[in-house]
């Protein structure tokens, strides 16, 4: 079933200067922008008045008195203050979505494990009856770690809404379209994009173009930044002026609706009689904002040797130990292939990094067969892994000539902590049994004859 979104009734501001209209440039910029003239306030955040009978509210996203490189938040002026967009909460259950700690006794998350795309099903699902968890890691209760999703959506949500004070999602299309419609504005979302949705910022989500599927990173501790370059320098990777945060948007409409709030890993909903999202003006530092991942520039080894995968790192959360993350969000796209005397796929290895991959299109190197775009693969902590016997053997004997990786897009989300199976990924998701299989026929070479390769 395919229910597709009626055009969104949101007033929205005049388009910035530039071929990507509705929205303004730059990762971690303090932004402001009105959906009617007159209505942001100058030179101060909470005047006595605001224009057109808006209420001022702020909304935080670090403690107040974080750092102030690291301290983000937003100014909304809005048709209601958002105490009127909750009244009491009832539990609700929404089973296929879990949160960290979720260690289930019946399931062995010990292992190296690959599935097919999980299909979609002959029911209508919305963003949130449509989220499927795979794994969890950490505790949301303490904000660390993640868990990672796979979202089926069908249907768009009607007079629904919903926020996570428990999180950010990292949102990862692989097939069709859809519109996050927020407090701050409009992001419409393909395959080969991302986006990212605070925390605490109220939303709903149509489609554009279904049925929709695709990957969720949900992240529990510190929000995701661009990584520092070190060496690297000023360019390349992922670009700050190529994100893209919504220009403002709301709507005045009256209608009985449901919000939904995920909060400690529970889900709670209340109803009010009206549209949350509207928001006339904000200005601020604390935003939703979308990006092409066909703008990544990877850097790479250009004479012998396979760098670590962390040079492909587009964004990190950080876990308070220097240089190791709470997540790493890694992408491996086309690029060029030049190293010499050089095994160029990814080498055998293990290490502390609990890595979950998901194939967006195409093949990917270190696997050319069974790793299927829609599939996910998961190496957890200290459990090594590496090319199979195929992919091996091809990179051995090789032409180094000079090759590039065409018509190929996967990424990593990779954490410090274990990532555990839920039920649904060990036993209802489409989990290749045979995945451990595709090592066993790796030869043994050595005979002590030196100088043998």
């Amino acid at each position: 079933m395919n229910t597709q979104a009626k055009p969104h009734s949101l007033t929205t501001a005049a388009s910035p200067v530039g071929p990507h209209q509705g929205y303004m440039p730059g990762f971690g910029n303090d932004f402001e922008t009105e959906a009617l003239p007159g209505a942001l306030p100058q030179g101060m955040n909470s005047p006595q008045k605001c224009n057109y009978g808006l209420y001022g509210e702020q909304l935080s996203g670090t403690a107040f008195t974080a750092p102030s490189h690291q301290n983000e938040r937003t100014w909304c002026y809005r048709i209601r203050p958002s105490v009127k967009h909750t009244h009491r909460f009832a539990k609700i259950d929404l089973p296929y979505w879990k949160s960290a700690p979720h260690i289930d006794p019946d399931v062995i998350s010990l292992g190296q494990y690959r599935w097919d795309p999980v299909p979609h099903a002959d029911e209508p699902l919305t963003w949130l009856t449509g989220m499927r968890t795979m794994t969890t890691a950490g505790d949301v209760n303490t904000q660390v770690g993640m868990a990672s999703h796979i979202y089926l959506v069908t249907a768009s949500m009607q007079d629904a809404y919903f926020f996570s004070a428990d999180s950010e999602l990292l949102i990862v299309p692989q097939e069709g379209r859809l519109r996050f419609a927020t407090e701050l504005g409009v992001i419409d979302l393909e395959p080969q994009e991302i986006a990212i949705i605070p925390r605490g910022l109220v939303y709903r989500v149509e489609v554009l173009d279904g049925p929709a599927r695709g990957f969720v990173c949900e992240n529990y501790g510190q929000k995701f930044d661009l990584p520092g370059r070190g060496p690297i320098g000023a360019n390349c990777m992922a670009n700050r002026r190529d994100f893209k945060t919504p220009v403002a948007a709301f709507e005045d409409r009256d209608a009985p609706s449901t919000v939904t709030v995920k909060w400690a890993g529970q889900f709670h909903e209340t109803k009010i009689g009206h549209s949350p999202l509207d928001v006339v003006a904000w200005h601020g530092n604390y935003a939703p904002v979308k990006y092409d991942l066909r703008t990544y520039c990877p850097v790479g080894s250009i004479l012998f040797d396979h760098p670590d995968p962390s040079i492909f790192t587009v964004l990190t959360a950080p876990s308070g130990v220097e240089g190791t993350a709470n997540i790493d969000f890694v992408l491996f796209r086309d690029r060029w292939m030049v190293a010499e005397d050089t095994f160029r796929p990814p080498w055998y290895h293990k290490n502390v990094m609990s890595e979950l991959m998901g194939n967006i299109y195409g093949i990917y190197d270190a696997k050319p067969k069974g790793f299927v775009p829609g599939g996910m693969s998961l190496h957890n902590m200290m459990l090594p892994h590496g090319p199979d016997k195929t992919a091996f053997e091809g990179a051995s004997n090789a032409d180094l000539s000079a090759e590039k990786l065409e018509d190929t897009m996967s990424f990593m989300f990779e954490t410090r902590f274990p990532q555990h199976l839920t039920a649904f990924a060990a036993k209802e998701a489409p989990l290749q049994d045979d995945y451990i299989d595709c090592w066993t026929d790796l030869e043994k070479k050595f005979d002590g004859t030196p100088g043998k390769k």
